[in-house]
């Protein structure tokens, strides 16, 4: 199973995650139907994932997550560092993209005295 997931053909790989879903499913003896309920998913689904027919990817991230596999997207969602210069660049152009606020040019203070010398 060490073949370069590149060379394979995309019904191969679903097949593959299929089956791994499946043994992972087996190794936390889980049933297709409690899989299906906890994934808000039809039992069908389940069924099909585990076949390798991977319709939905809303559906397998369902199934995945139930399982405690959802960590293999960690890398797909792991944010780039940035270099220092980068960063500098970044705060720069922050600073100048900030919204000026219009001054009050009522003082709050007069106004509350105002209201109280009135009563």
């Amino acid at each position: 199973m060490d073949d370069n997931v590149y060379m394979l053909a995309d019904g191969e790989i679903c097949r593959r995650i299929g089956k791994k879903i499946r043994q992972l499913r087996l190794r936390q003896n889980i049933t297709q139907m409690s899989l299906a309920e906890q994934s808000q998913i039809s039992v069908s689904s389940v069924k099909k994932i585990e076949n390798g027919e991977i319709g939905s990817f809303d559906s397998l991230m369902r199934v995945l997550r139930i399982l405690g596999e959802l960590d293999i997207f960690s890398p797909l969602l792991k944010e780039e560092e940035m270099s220092p210069n980068e960063y500098l660049e970044f705060v720069e152009a922050n600073k100048k993209k900030q919204r000026k606020r219009a001054k009050s040019t009522v003082n709050t203070t007069t106004l509350i005295n105002q209201e109280e010398s009135e009563w």
